[in-house]
């Protein structure tokens, strides 16, 4: 089982603009049969960890939100209950435990933000950065990862518009 931030993110390193738009992600030609596409990527995820602000964008976009995927979403807001969806502001080691327990021997996926992804870096409890990087910058916005993460980059491919890259954190 590998705990994973798998992302799309800006040539210049933001995975949301500064008003948490995506639009410019989700406009962009990719395979979806293609390498590191998130099909084949999700077939593999057993549980799922997001930040409230992900979570809102979900809602905000999304008439079936997410589905039957077990997921904990990392707030103090108050959300409108979903099936298979926890609400949690316990530590991120206790989140994960469960994630994993729930899992059953698959990923756990860590949707985002990067700051909550951080905090799993920094509690020893992040395996592995997938990236797409989009033919876009942004100039601001919600930054991939805001710390110093060290990764050992383990697979590239192009997948039509993307740049996508798979690292493994160096422990």
């Amino acid at each position: 089982m590998t705990t994973i931030y798998y992302t799309g993110c800006s040539l210049d390193g933001f995975i949301a603009t500064p008003d948490h738009s995506l639009d410019w992600l989700t406009s962009r030609d990719i395979d979806e049969q293609g390498p590191m596409h998130y099909a084949s990527f999700r077939e593999r995820i057993g549980a799922c960890v997001m930040g409230a602000t992900t979570w809102q964008w979900i809602l905000d976009h999304d008439d079936d939100p997410w589905g039957d995927l077990p997921t904990w979403v990392m707030t103090h807001r108050t959300f409108e209950p979903v099936k298979a969806v926890t609400f949690s502001a316990d530590p991120v080691e206790q989140v994960h435990a469960a994630a994993l327990e729930v899992a059953a021997g698959k990923d756990v996926w860590l949707v985002g933000g990067g700051d909550l992804v951080g905090q799993f870096h920094d509690a020893g409890l992040l395996d592995e950065v997938w990236i797409q990087y989009a033919p876009v910058t942004l100039g601001a916005g919600a930054p991939v990862l805001p710390r110093h993460v060290e990764l050992r980059l383990e697979e590239v491919a192009r997948n039509r518009d993307f740049a996508c890259l798979r690292h493994s954190v160096v422990r």
